[in-house]
């Protein structure tokens, strides 16, 4: 892909947390952690497995409400604690499987993520920056067209992490 254009397909979303960059990112890479925040509000979580290394895999299972289950998973590409962590999401069969989205047929299978953790004076900004790691025009168009229902949604889950840090 052109560098224009991935600028323009790419999804950044900016938090800063009232923590320590190497509390935040315990957080979201140890399961003992992630099971009390990662998801939708009002989700349960299920960490079925975290090996925290390149080419490691975080597997888990969200839940909502209503009993309704969706599988997910991230494979680890580059770990540099507490400072940055790239990894590849994508939708998940029970066995770690890639499946398509259940909300859309076209969703991008996998997107890359690159969290980075700036720490000043006691607070943490994490920019988060996602961006399809491959995909049809179609699925691109369709990831672009999804940024603010994926900012929407994070906007609940970090907001959840952000009360889980208080709470450890």
């Amino acid at each position: 892909m052109e560098a224009n254009r991935d600028e323009d397909i790419e999804l950044v979303i900016t938090r800063d947390f009232a923590a320590p960059r190497a509390k935040v990112f315990a957080a979201l890479t140890e399961a003992e952690h992630l099971r009390h925040w990662w998801g939708p509000t009002g989700f349960t979580m299920e960490v079925a497995r975290v090996d925290l290394r390149p080419g490691g895999l975080f597997h888990y299972k969200m839940s909502s409400p209503d009993g309704n289950a969706m599988w997910g998973r991230f494979v680890y590409r580059e770990i540099s604690a507490p400072e940055k962590l790239i990894f590849v999401n994508a939708f998940s069969d029970e066995e770690g499987g890639v499946v398509r989205a259940p909300f859309h047929p076209a969703w991008p299978l996998e997107v890359r993520n690159t969290l980075t953790f700036m720490e000043r004076n006691g607070t943490t900004t994490l920019v988060m920056r996602g961006i399809p790691d491959a995909g049809s025009p179609e699925e691109l168009q369709i990831f672009k067209e999804g940024h603010e229902l994926i900012r929407q949604g994070f906007s609940g889950t970090l907001d959840q992490l952000a009360d889980y840090l208080t709470k450890i």
